[in-house]
């Protein structure tokens, strides 16, 4: 009797299988990555060339942060401080610190400090600071609590699903543009949030964008 399918179907099962297999890694591979903080750079902490605490210079202190962070409601970017920023106290203050020496070579020579970037998002992603801050969106819901950081991390994912959660429920998030650089308020209660948040979305007439165009230009 004539076989009913050809030869080559024999091994057919096993093709099945290898692709199965390898489609399945894949999707293991790519849950492992975009789902971890190895993607979402979370808890990112690099050794900056000058030991800047926030916990000194913004709690202790009480530093607004604009004062360092200049563009932060103008620009689309926000900045890291120039050398002459930090040497408007640092000529008077700890000027002769060690652990200053890196800003003193700077304001010497003119290079700028090396600074390592913590928070970018991909080039791929568009961001406008000044859209969120003048809309009170606070620094604290992005950076997490920064005040309170000797050295700088990266404390939230920034992924697209945490961004998104923002611009689908915006009145959940967003504060009065007073309290935006401080990092400590918080609304009374949630109720409060929701009822000041929703007034603040009509006031405003906030509408995120919520469709891919809005932040991949």
């Amino acid at each position: 009797m004539a076989n009913l399918f050809p030869r080559w179907t024999n091994i057919l099962p096993l093709q099945i299988l290898v692709v199965l297999g390898l489609i399945g890694a894949a999707v293991t591979v790519g849950v492992w990555y975009y789902f971890t903080p190895k993607y979402t750079r979370v808890g990112y902490q690099p050794v900056q060339p000058v030991p800047f605490s926030h916990a000194l210079h913004v709690n202790q202190l009480r530093m607004d942060c604009r004062y360092c962070h200049t563009y932060v409601e103008k620009a689309a970017h926000s900045n890291v401080p120039t050398t002459q920023t930090c040497m408007n106290c640092h000529t008077q203050i700890k000027k002769d610190s060690p652990k200053l020496e890196a800003v003193r070579e700077s304001w010497r020579t003119g290079e700028p400090i090396p600074w390592v970037w913590i928070h970018k998002t991909p080039d791929y992603v568009y961001f406008n600071h000044a859209a969120h801050v003048n809309r009170g969106v606070s620094c604290v819901h992005c950076h997490g609590n920064v005040n309170k950081m000797e050295v700088v991390y990266h404390a939230k994912p920034l992924s697209m699903s945490f961004c998104l959660d923002c611009h689908r429920a915006p009145q959940e998030f967003i504060r009065p543009v007073a309290e935006v650089t401080n990092l400590d308020w918080k609304a009374p209660s949630r109720e409060d949030q929701l009822v000041m948040g929703k007034k603040l979305v009509h006031d405003w007439q906030v509408s995120p964008p919520v469709n891919c165009q809005g932040c991949h230009r």
